[in-house]
C-alpha cells in the first residue's frame, strides 16, 4: 500500500518538475511489414487500457472507427489507430486505450503495449524541430539524452479526432463571438500550444474576436518570447505588462511544459503581474488542481470558442491596468 501511494504521489508531483509520463506501444509495420515504431501518448490522458472486446460497427462511419463498444454502460466510440497513422498490425489489434481528453471519451485500437516511461520534457523535441507529419506533435527520446536512445512518435490525439470529424460545421462562429475584444494599443495576447490544429483553431477564435495575438509552438518558445518581450519595452521605458496583455498556454508542450511556463511567469517579478489561462485537453479536478498550484488566473478545458472568449473577456477586465499616458 505504501508503495502504491507513493506511486501516486510521485505521479502527482511529475507537473512541478517538467516531468512527463509516456505510454509507448506499436501499431504494426508497413505493407511489408516493416519499421514497427514506437508510438506514445500523455499517461495523463489514459483512464485504462483493456482487452479487445466486442465493436459494434456503425453504418455510415469514418472509414478509421472500427465503431462502438459497451463499456460498464458506457458507449464509447473506437478508432483504429494503426489505419490512421498508416500502420498495419501484424498481430491484430489487441487492445484499446480508453482515453478521457478535451471533453470526449473514445478508445484508440492498438496492436500492442510496451511500457511506461518518465521523462524531462526537455527530452521531448517539438515537431516543427523535426519532419514529423501533422499527427506527431513531438519525438520523444525515450531513454533520455543517451547515444541511440530509442525516438517515439507523440501522437496529437487532438488532430486524429479533428480529422475525423472534419465534416462537422466550423469550429468559430463569429457572431457568436460578440464584440471585438479592443485590447489597449501595443498590446497582444501571447498564446502557446504545440498542436497544428489547437494553433489553427486558437488563432481563428482570436481573429474572431479581433485579438492581436502572438502564437507560439511550446512553453520554451513562449518563455523565450516573453523574455525578448521584455527586452524591447524596457528600450521604451515600457514593461513586459504594457506589451502582454494575458498569456493563454496548453499544459502538454515539449522542452517545457505549461506548467513550468505559468510558474516561471509568476515567479519572475517582470512578469508575474500578466494574467495567464491554462487551455488544455487534460481535464479533471487533478489537474485543475495543479493548476491552481502554479498560479495560473484560470482554468477552462478545450475546445469550446464561445466559453474560452466568454474567459478571455473575463480575465482580462479583471486584470486591466490603466494605460500610462505621456
Amino acid at each position: 500500500m505504501n508503495n502504491v501511494q507513493q506511486d501516486i504521489d510521485e505521479r502527482s508531483n511529475l507537473t512541478s518538475l517538467n516531468k512527463l509520463e509516456l505510454l509507448l506501444f506499436r501499431l504494426g509495420g508497413d505493407a511489408e511489414g516493416n519499421h514497427s515504431e514506437l508510438y506514445a501518448i500523455n499517461v495523463f490522458k489514459i483512464r485504462e487500457i483493456v482487452a479487445m472486446p466486442h465493436v459494434t460497427p456503425i453504418a455510415d462511419s469514418h472509414p478509421h472507427m472500427l465503431g462502438v463498444v459497451n463499456l460498464r454502460e458506457q458507449i464509447i466510440p473506437v478508432i483504429n489507430l494503426p489505419a490512421v497513422v498508416g500502420c498495419i498490425p501484424t498481430a491484430g489489434l489487441k487492445l484499446l486505450l480508453i482515453t478521457e481528453f478535451a471533453r470526449t471519451t473514445q478508445a484508440f485500437a492498438v496492436e500492442a503495449v510496451e511500457e511506461i516511461v518518465r521523462l524531462e520534457w526537455t527530452s521531448v523535441l517539438p515537431g516543427d524541430k523535426t519532419a514529423s507529419g501533422a499527427l506527431v506533435t513531438s519525438i520523444a527520446k525515450v531513454d533520455g539524452d543517451v547515444p541511440n536512445t530509442r525516438l517515439a512518435q507523440v501522437l496529437d490525439v487532438e488532430s486524429i479526432l479533428r480529422q475525423l470529424h472534419s465534416n462537422d460545421e466550423p469550429d468559430v462562429d463569429v457572431d457568436s463571438m460578440g464584440a471585438p475584444l479592443n485590447l489597449p494599443d501595443g498590446q497582444v495576447i501571447l498564446a502557446a500550444d504545440d498542436s497544428v490544429i489547437a494553433r489553427a483553431l486558437i488563432e481563428n477564435a482570436l481573429q474572431a474576436m479581433g485579438a492581436k495575438y502572438v502564437m507560439t509552438n511550446s512553453g520554451k518558445q513562449a518563455w523565450d518570447k516573453l523574455e525578448a518581450i521584455d527586452i524591447a519595452a524596457k528600450k521604451e521605458g515600457k514593461t513586459a505588462r504594457d506589451k502582454v496583455a494575458l498569456v493563454l498556454s496548453d499544459l502538454e508542450m515539449p522542452e517545457m511544459d505549461g506548467f513550468t511556463l505559468t510558474r516561471n511567469i509568476k515567479q519572475d517579478a517582470r512578469f508575474s503581474t500578466i494574467p495567464v489561462i491554462i487551455h488544455s485537453s487534460l481535464s479533471g479536478a487533478a489537474n485543475e488542481n495543479h493548476v491552481n498550484g502554479v498560479g495560473a488566473d484560470a482554468y477552462i478545458a478545450k475546445f469550446v470558442p464561445i466559453e474560452l472568449a466568454a474567459l478571455l473577456r473575463k480575465t482580462l477586465a479583471k486584470n486591466t491596468t490603466p494605460q500610462k499616458r505621456g
